[in-house]
């Protein structure tokens, strides 16, 4: 009564082409189990009610429960030991319920370690070994016979114990692992190897890590006047932050009458206060050692002196003793710190917040140079080539700005040449009618002008200026200083321009001249829309109107262009 579902199970099958029973493990009718059936599980599921639909594969993936474990081997015919403590560690991977056993290795065991039991599904001892373990068998301070192999389960991670008492699971306390007798034995003898008062240890490995190849650099002075023959002497001092030693090079200038000698100071510690009289090698030693005895019979003995009755102790230089304006004693020798470099700077603000790095001003600044003036151009060659020749014995070659070339040349359709119309600007009829196109080439600021010929003028037209950079007029010919040339930006609609005695005025200009000036707006103020547009409102109230009036009657149809021949 009350059962909805009855469907019966299939209990027989072919296999291979034999009739076989299949379903001794599958439940009765409508799903309920057979009297005295029990259904094997297959592998790890959420408690029920609780937790995702996902599967274990995806809801576990990457999860594996740890826990700590031994088992106890019997070692026969060995004299050291009867038995042998081997530790290891269980993985239960949640995803598929396999079972790694890895050991850790240890040194000198002489026996093979690591991956004890592969990672795999591992059954159940007898008779149960028609079944694995799952997670339900696991737990701590409890026995598992992993193939016939006995494993007692000591302790778990936090992971574990968690994820066990949130499935329902109590978890026992955790228990000790016994004691090896052959390890046991083992420690003894190496505890026994080591001195009874081992040497002091420093370590300086962590400072040598985290400062190597650092340095600190200051720039000093040392006035050695006092002396014979004596002068001021500039030196670097290098900090080496690694091991805090000093190292001091000495700045020789051209035509001192110095030897240029590798060191003024080789890299070691600098005491501060330098002894009256240099130590003996051995004298100072990082250890003091007491002579007990000395016999011909027994030897010698020595005992390390833990009070350090006989040491010396010396205070050295340190990165907090060294201060733009401080002085440091070079083995009495009196030099004071000057100036650092940028990184000794950070160095300072980062660790001692020290922010005034001023220098301290030991001499006089350098005298200025005598001015050097260059002869007037004598008219032999150009005034740049003149001008190299005065420069030095050897004379070189005037250089020309190769990068501008390489910007400028032409490439592709970028002709990178500003052409222009012109007329020659003067009183006789015939020369007024000439037409000129004066162009401009922007890879080395050079002009020619070539004439178009007209039918029945009586002037021959074609080249009329040679390719060449033209001087502006009104310059003396024979001076010092170099010439002015005529620029880019001294060509535009409307200027007036001298080529030899030859004055021109530009009409018009082609249409690659105009979209180039617009485009570079910066370099030619003559098409910049901004200072145009500023010129405008600079104008007087009144005159603006008019000039708005005049737009409105030469654009009626408002399409924003006005005829050039309204501005004429």
């Amino acid at each position: 009564m009350g059962k909805e579902r009855f469907h019966k199970s299939q209990h027989f099958d072919y296999s291979n082409g034999v009739p076989m029973l299949v379903g001794s493990a599958k439940p009765g009718i409508g799903g309920e189990l057979l009297v005295g059936q029990k259904i094997k599980p297959k592998y790890s599921v959420y408690p029920k009610g609780q937790g995702s639909d996902l599967p274990s594969w995806v809801a576990f993936d990457k999860q594996a429960l740890c826990f700590e474990a031994y088992c106890q081997e019997a070692v026969p015919e060995a004299r050291d030991e009867t038995y042998r403590i081997r530790k290891c560690k269980i993985y239960f991977y949640l995803e598929d319920d396999t079972i790694q056993v890895v050991e850790p290795e240890y040194k000198n065991s002489g026996i093979p370690q690591g991956t004890f039991i592969h990672r795999q599904r591992i059954p159940l001892p007898p008779p149960n070994d028609d079944e694995f373990y799952n997670i339900f068998h696991f737990n701590v301070n409890q026995q598992m016979e992993l193939y016939s192999r006995t494993f007692t389960v000591t302790n778990c991670d936090s992971f574990t114990r968690n994820f066990l008492t949130k499935l329902g699971v109590r978890v026992n306390n955790c228990t000790s692992v016994p004691d090896d007798p052959y390890s046991d034995l083992r420690e003894q003898t190496e505890k026994n190897m080591k001195p009874l008062r081992p040497y002091e240890r420093h370590d300086t490995l962590k400072q040598f890590l985290d400062h190597d190849r650092k340095v600190l650099r200051f720039y000093c002075f040392w006035d050695d006047t006092e002396s014979l023959f004596g002068d001021p002497r500039e030196l670097i001092l290098h900090y080496f932050l690694a091991d805090d030693t000093i190292e001091i090079q000495e700045i020789i200038s051209p035509n001192s009458g110095r030897d240029a000698v590798p060191k003024f100071l080789r890299r070691s510690k600098l005491p501060k206060r330098a002894p009256a009289q240099m130590k003996q090698p051995g004298e100072i030693t990082d250890r003091t050692v007491l002579n007990v005895f000395a016999s011909t019979s027994q030897g010698k003995r020595y005992i390390l002196d833990n009070l350090k009755t006989g040491a010396v102790h010396e205070e050295f230089y340190k990165d907090c003793d060294l201060t733009l304006g401080g002085e440091v004693n070079v083995w009495g020798r009196r030099v004071i710190i000057t100036d650092c470099d940028d990184f000794t700077k950070d160095y300072y603000r980062s660790k001692y917040g020290i922010e005034d790095f001023t220098p301290v001003q030991y001499k006089a600044p350098p005298a200025p140079k005598p001015p050097r003036p260059v002869p007037p151009y004598n008219g032999f060659g150009s005034e740049e080539d003149s001008l190299s020749s005065c420069q030095g014995l050897l004379p070189k070659p005037p250089q020309k700005d190769f990068r501008k070339f390489m910007e400028k040349d032409r490439c592709g359709l970028d002709s990178n040449v500003l052409n222009f119309r012109a007329k020659m600007v003067t009183t006789d009829p015939v020369d007024s009618d000439r037409v000129f196109i004066i162009s401009f080439y922007l890879c080395d600021d050079s002009i020619s002008v070539f004439e178009h010929p007209q039918r029945n003028s009586g002037v021959l037209g074609g080249k009329f200026l040679e390719r060449g950079r033209v001087k502006k007029p009104g310059q003396e010919l024979f001076k010092s200083e170099l010439s002015e040339y005529f620029t880019a930006q001294d060509l535009y609609v409307g200027a007036t321009l001298c080529f030899n005695n030859k004055h021109f005025q530009l009409l018009d200009a082609d249409e690659y001249t105009f979209n180039y000036m617009e485009q570079h707006a910066v370099e030619f103020p003559k098409a910049n829309v901004g200072n145009i547009l500023s010129k405008l409102r600079s104008i007087a109230e009144e005159k603006q109107s008019e000039i708005r009036k005049f737009l409105t009657l030469s654009d009626p149809r408002n399409t924003g262009f006005i005829p050039y021949e309204s501005f004429r």
